[in-house]
């Protein structure tokens, strides 16, 4: 563990200046969990890799050091991907390592510990739980994970609700427009649709370098976070099943259409591999889905879904044929913006019409129908139309590419959808 600890000391700054790399600041996130500081809870950043928890961690040390005045002796921050760290494999390996930061450096009063990518660490809930709810010392933890898994069994069960959630997605658009110090408009919308949100990206240079990143991503998450972590044997199914959903974005899928699909071509598989091998992915945060509920009766319809890619650069980089698929993009590009801004969303059907989206959070709901462009009346009547049927008094919206706005007497508001998500993740 001497080792581990040198180690930790190049990535730490208890013996040296401050001097970090803070990236893109998201203050979205970092304004939450800090919100959230000062208390028992263990505070848990999800999401894809690559999306930017780690800056996020270290935009939180940087702000404890330089504007709270907290002694860095007393900052703890261990990264589990780096491969230095490989020897730290169970909790009990991770005890040692800060038991023996505490002894070395001895820090006085509260210690704050930030754990990246805790679930490559067995059995790490014991050494968390314990240290949260530690009766003399004072702990503040935040803990990072690219599985969903890390909220399940264990901890779930020990600390029955004490843990705060903040979920991690690649740049809204709002963010792209800052980072590119781009305004607002049509046409820089259509830039940031035609690449990707994931932060990294913003440093590369050629296609080729970002198709090639992509590729390398891809088969991090498929092969790491899915096929080993679970044990999975037919690796080409999974990658397979992966094509599959991001051909199918916005469309309305089923368990048993994929399986058709794969039996019309000779492959074999079956109901409980295909279903699991989704949940995986959702798992990975990789691919996620949107059930659909029946207006009338407000309950949830088992069945057909539709399921959304986390970055639209899997699709953009990967298979470009797919980016002509503009329907599915904008479907995609609103359902994450929604997932960012906080709320949960379902598909709503009624009888004889569909609505793409209704989202809730706190206790507010709105309406959403997505379209590309609307050329003619019957176009129109059939987007706006759905949204009419329905006679609450909430916010409906029908979003679109169109240059010119329509104003109906219903009431429902038609707004550029560049202008509807750039205002949804400010």
């Amino acid at each position: 563990m001497s080792y581990s600890l040198e180690t930790l000391r190049q990535i730490n700054y208890w013996e040296t200046e401050p001097n970090f790399n803070l990236g893109f600041m998201r203050h979205k996130y970092t304004n939450v969990i800090w919100h959230s500081l000062g208390n028992k809870l263990i505070k848990v950043i999800i999401g894809q890799r690559r999306t930017g928890k780690s800056y996020i961690v270290r935009q939180l040390i940087n702000k404890l050091i330089t504007e709270e005045k907290v002694n860095t002796k007393n900052i703890f921050y261990l990264n589990k991907e780096m491969f230095e760290f490989e020897n730290i494999q169970t909790a009990s390996d991770l005890s040692e390592i800060i038991k023996l930061y505490e002894s070395t450096y001895k820090p006085q009063g509260k210690v704050y510990l930030f754990i990246d990518e805790v679930q490559n660490i067995s059995e790490w809930q014991k050494i968390i739980v314990s240290l949260a709810q530690h009766t003399v010392k004072e702990y503040e933890i935040v803990i990072t994970g690219s599985n969903s898994k890390l909220l399940s069994g264990e901890l779930a069960t020990l600390l029955s609700g004490r843990y705060i959630v903040t979920e991690v997605f690649p740049f809204s658009y709002s963010e792209y427009c800052e980072i590119k110090e781009l305004k607002n408009s049509k046409e820089t919308f259509i830039q940031y649709i035609s690449s990707s949100g994931l932060p990294e990206i913003f440093n590369l240079s050629s296609n080729d370098t970002i198709v090639h990143y992509f590729q390398s991503l891809k088969n991090t998450i498929l092969l790491k976070d899915i096929m080993y972590r679970h044990k999975i044997r037919d690796y080409v199914l999974l990658e397979d099943i992966f094509l599959f959903l991001l051909h199918n974005v916005g469309n309305m899928t089923s368990i048993p259409s994929i399986l058709k699909y794969f039996k019309d071509k000779n492959r074999k598989s079956d109901y409980t591999t295909i279903s699991q091998y989704i949940s995986f992915m959702q798992d990975a945060y990789i691919i996620h889905e949107a059930p659909r509920m029946s207006i009338k009766t407000k309950e949830l319809l088992s069945g057909e879904r539709k399921y959304f890619v986390n970055d639209l650069g899997f699709r953009n980089y990967l298979y470009p044929s797919l980016i002509n698929d503009i329907g599915a993009i904008l479907e995609n590009v609103v359902y994450t913006h929604l997932r960012t801004a906080g709320y949960t969303i379902k598909l709503v059907v009624g009888k004889g019409y569909e609505v793409d989206f209704v989202a809730e959070k706190d206790n507010n709901k709105q309406y959403i129908q997505v379209s590309y462009v609307m050329p003619t009346s019957k176009t129109i009547e059939r987007e706006f139309g759905g949204l009419e049927k329905i006679k609450d008094n909430l916010p409906k919206y029908v979003i679109s590419m169109d240059d010119l706005l329509i104003r109906r007497e219903s009431g429902i508001v038609h707004k550029h959808i560049w202008d509807y998500i750039y205002e949804l993740t400010l």
